[in-house]
């Protein structure tokens, strides 16, 4: 079982590099992040995410615990990471495990979101069929009479997850194909580098 060690200074670096680069351009959304899980039978699912935090223990993303996501996470917590910044030809992919967010973390990152999406995340129940938007609507409207004036209070049910990571791949798109890729893989408790290629 992999021993989780927090990453390297010149892991967050180079990820932190490549980020603001992203910022700098312009690039649409450079916080969406592909979320891979694997279902109780073992197979893969993918949707895009935003990164919410990043520091040396890991990527960390918030949703709704009973999302489809969610239930995925319960019964296998390992996962993939991929962002993309198409405009720079640069990827990062991480792959690594879910572990839950603090309620403390939670409650503060959940503070500080705008009110309808407070409201919202009582209102949805994500992943799951509804009969129409008019369902959903009305939940909003149920959500949004019951905590007039007052804070919305987060719900047991949403949380974050903190993506440890095992191994953080940078890939950087060079002319005719000629890639260059920097790993990093967490091997006994200590981060080993090195070069793959294209």
């Amino acid at each position: 079982m992999t021993r989780f060690t927090d990453m390297t200074e010149a892991i967050v670096e180079r990820f932190r590099q490549g980020f603001d680069r992203a910022v700098a351009g312009n690039i649409p959304e450079p916080t969406a992040m592909t979320l891979a899980t694997v279902d109780p039978d073992g197979r893969p699912s993918a949707r895009t995410v935003l990164l919410k935090d990043m520091d040396p223990r890991g990527f960390v993303f918030y949703t709704n615990l009973e999302s489809r996501k969610g239930r995925h996470l319960v019964v296998h917590p390992d996962v993939s990471l991929v962002f993309w910044w198409r405009e720079n030809a640069e990827q990062v992919t991480v792959d690594g495990r879910a572990e839950p967010v603090t309620d403390d973390d939670a409650d503060a990152y959940f503070a500080s979101r705008p009110r309808g999406s407070q409201i919202g995340a009582w209102a949805s129940k994500q992943s799951h069929p509804m009969a129409n938007r008019e369902e959903f609507l009305k939940r909003v409207a149920h959500f949004e009479k019951k905590f007039e004036g007052q804070e919305v209070p987060r719900p047991e049910h949403w949380s974050g997850f903190r993506v440890r990571p095992r191994r953080v791949e940078f890939w950087y798109g060079r002319e005719f194909r000629l890639h260059e890729r920097v790993c990093f893989d967490l091997v006994d408790g200590a981060w080993r580098e090195s070069l793959l290629y294209p």
